[in-house]
């Protein structure tokens, strides 16, 4: 399984926390601007371009590959992991990229 549906399937649920959580919402938010920036994905128009599923996906395996050298394990709340686990899932949802 590639890295971004893994990344979808786990983190598409945390989706529904939104409703709930603007602190969340907030962070995801920020998280996925930060990720357009990093994969220069920036334009003038108003809807911004979809990103470089490649681009996408190599950052989202090093990141994968990062947290599992650090012995992450997803907390029950948010973290900064969770947080950005989420943005590529939002990503990967708003652009199609699964």
């Amino acid at each position: 399984m590639s890295p971004l549906a893994r990344i979808d399937a786990s983190y598409t649920p945390r989706f529904a926390e939104f409703a709930f959580e603007p602190g969340f919402t907030a962070a995801v938010d920020q998280h996925v601007a930060h990720l357009r920036e990093r994969l220069a994905v920036t334009c003038p128009d108003l809807v911004p371009h979809a990103p470089d599923r490649e681009a996408l996906s190599d950052y989202a395996l090093g990141f994968l590959d990062a947290l599992a050298e650090s012995g992450w394990r997803e907390p029950v709340g948010h973290d900064y992991a969770v947080c950005r686990l989420t943005a590529i899932s939002w990503l990967v949802r708003r652009h199609d990229l699964a």
